[in-house]
């Protein structure tokens, strides 16, 4: 119960990050006009950076093997953004490439993030 707990405030610590980072790439892209690239790379500092401090959250509460509960974090994460998105897009919004990219981000970030705690 008590890992469970420590995963879902890890999730949300993510989360909020993510959030808080999507305004801040909004305002920005309001404000300066920027390109579809750089959306785009914006979208992959964010999964990446939201990940990290969740794997980095995690790792430190757990203790041992902060990897793996990075890595653990990193598909939760992945999975409730995929999840998401298919109740958003009613259906599935993303071709495989796409989707293997984002688990590889998401995870790798986590996974780094649980190390380094």
């Amino acid at each position: 119960m008590m890992k469970a707990k420590a995963i879902l405030k890890a999730l949300l610590c993510s989360y909020t990050l993510t959030g808080v980072l999507l305004l801040l790439l909004a305002f920005l892209l309001f404000r300066m006009d920027l390109s579809e690239k750089v959306v785009g790379m914006g979208i992959v500092v964010i999964y990446i950076l939201s990940c990290f401090l969740g794997g980095f959250v995690l790792g430190r509460r757990m203790k041992k093997q902060k990897y793996v509960w990075g890595l653990l974090l990193g598909t939760g994460y992945f999975l409730l953004l995929i999840g998401v998105s298919c109740l958003v897009e009613k259906g599935f919004p993303m071709d495989i490439g796409h989707v293997v990219t984002t688990l590889a981000l998401c995870t790798g970030g986590g996974t780094l993030g649980g190390m380094i705690s």
